[in-house]
């Protein structure tokens, strides 16, 4: 409830492509709030093989942090939890959408904690 009732979320759709056909029209699961919290920053203890390992040839400044939660209740037919491979639709405001892509996520005290890619071509 603190991701969905945040004053710095945001709404969001997340989009779920079809693993088994790659050209297949992603499958809109739904809405949801997010919180951006910032730049990724990689564990202190990765060394800069496993760095390079992670961002492979991504630029590191797109990598960014965030929670995602569904608007739906938990247990209801259109609940669902944003997992890597989903792209994230924000609707920060003025009719302007920004584009994520989830990489991974870690699951801590306040809920799923995403690491996402800003698609910076579709700005």
């Amino acid at each position: 409830m603190a991701i969905l009732n945040s004053g710095d979320a945001q709404n969001c759709t997340i989009y779920r492509p079809d693993e088994n056909d790659p050209d297949a029209e992603e499958t809109d699961m739904g809405d949801a709030v997010i919180v951006l919290t910032g730049p990724f920053e990689p564990p202190a203890e990765w060394d800069a093989a496993e760095r390079d390992d992670f961002y492979a040839d991504i630029d590191p400044a797109l990598f960014h942090t965030g929670y995602i939660e569904c608007e739906a209740e938990p247990g209801t037919a259109g609940f669902f939890s944003a997992e890597p491979g989903d792209y994230v639709a924000v609707m920060p405001g003025k009719g302007k959408v920004v584009m994520y892509y989830v990489y991974d996520f870690y699951e801590d005290d306040e809920g799923r904690d995403c690491v996402l890619i800003r698609d910076d071509e579709a700005e």
